[in-house]
């Protein structure tokens, strides 16, 4: 945690990785599957998390139970207050699916979307060969007036819109690199994201997170795009 609320997830998993003592690392327990020999995964969830309770009260995560939408989205709005990344919605009833979240479980998340400029893409294999398909995204940086690769993304893409894709950008072309094909930045899309990330992977020293392509948008310009500063602000802050 960082001042008081969660730190970034890649951080978080870093450090679990390293050797190193981790900091800041809190526990907290969501569900409880065997206890004193018993085997709970068939017990639905409502019994297993008051057992839980009764045994760990320190260390279970803050829940509610609901069925009212309006309460649900107060406890969504609380999460995001507190800087996480939505909430996961599950049926009190079910019971425990190991290895997947199955269909009572929903993670619940707010979708951002942002209007990034098409820098190049890559050629497509499998039953996209022929098709320009993994868009090289960049954002505006207000400053130098340039825009600054973010991220790429292969998704949300209709077989339509990848012909219609492939035509557009070649008719933009200004290079190759590799499987890459470089464009003019033209071509404005609008993206939805979970959010970004730091990165060293690309100039902007930020990454998308579940990029995807929601539509183009022919009634905007590239500097009418959405700048590197818009994204930075998505960050975690930090101590």
């Amino acid at each position: 945690m960082r001042d008081g609320g969660p730190a970034a997830f890649q951080e978080t998993v870093s450090q679990i990785d390293s050797d190193a003592p981790p900091e800041g690392i809190v526990t907290f327990l969501f569900d409880l599957l065997h206890i004193d020999g018993e085997d709970l995964l068939d017990v639905p969830l409502v019994e297993r998390q008051a057992q839980l309770v009764s045994i760990a009260p320190a260390l279970t995560i803050p829940r509610v139970l609901t069925s009212d939408p309006d309460e649900g989205e107060r406890v969504l709005a609380a999460s995001l207050e507190a800087g996480h990344e939505g909430v996961v919605v599950k049926d009190s009833a079910s019971q425990y699916a190991a290895g997947r979240r199955g269909g009572a479980w929903r993670k619940v998340k707010p979708v951002r979307t942002y209007d990034l400029v098409v820098l190049g893409a890559e050629w497509g294999h499998g039953r996209r060969q022929g098709w320009l398909s993994n868009l090289h995204l960049g954002a505006r940086d207000p400053r130098s007036g340039e825009f600054v690769m973010v991220g790429k993304t292969f998704k949300g893409m209709t077989d339509a819109l990848l012909q219609w894709q492939t035509e557009a950008l070649l008719e933009r072309e200004t290079s190759r690199q590799g499987i890459a094909v470089m464009v003019r930045p033209e071509l404005v899309v609008e993206i939805a994201l979970d959010g970004v990330q730091s990165s060293t992977r690309y100039p902007g020293g930020i990454a998308l997170r579940f990029a995807r392509v929601k539509r183009y948008r022919p009634d905007k310009d590239a500097d009418e795009a959405d700048t590197i500063d818009d994204l930075r602000a998505l960050l975690p802050a930090r101590a």
